[in-house]
């Protein structure tokens, strides 16, 4: 096989990764709305709720619900789909091995996988039927803390990587 046909090979692999992806996430978002009684209701009575509110002892206004304790059957929802959507992850990271994808793409995998675990466990620890406004705030403050580290794992993974094929 020459170079240019296994570069072609390989961005059909990629592509095929691209589309299983995608098909995956829309089945997961199905899947989640059909097993959760009431989802469609309840996420517009999520989106109608949101306003922009003060952050409890500061002076900056964000978006956040005017009633974050009334909203756990949307919170138990998004909490499913990182659980899930994290499990398929390892999944596609096992196909991405397999099929010897680029290590920049292994090393997203990789840290997505954390980044929806995390996720899934901030939404357990934070949201729920007694959430307050704070509490959403701190969520949103620890989230944004699990993104900052899963980029810090990508680029770790690919230095250690990069470092040990020269």
């Amino acid at each position: 096989m020459t170079e240019g046909s296994w570069r072609l090979s390989r961005r059909r692999r990629e592509g095929v990764m691209g589309a299983l992806t995608a098909g995956l996430f829309f089945v997961v978002i199905g899947v989640i709305f059909i097993t959760t009684p009431d989802l469609l209701n309840n996420v517009i009575s999520f989106i109608r709720n949101l306003d922009v509110l003060r952050v409890p002892h500061t002076e900056l206004y964000l978006p956040a619900p005017r009633s974050p304790d009334a909203h756990a059957a949307v919170y138990s929802a998004v909490q499913q789909f990182s659980l899930i959507w994290a499990i398929l992850e390892i999944a596609m990271l096992g196909l991405r091995v397999v099929f010897r994808s680029p290590l920049r793409n292994m090393a997203e995998n990789a840290s997505n996988i954390i980044f929806w675990f995390g996720a899934a466990y901030l939404i357990q620890t934070f949201l729920n039927d007694t959430t307050t406004l704070t509490m959403w705030f701190v969520f949103w403050a620890t989230i944004v803390m699990l993104a900052g580290l899963t980029l810090v794992v990508r680029s770790v993974i690919l230095a250690a990587m990069r470092t040990r094929n020269y």
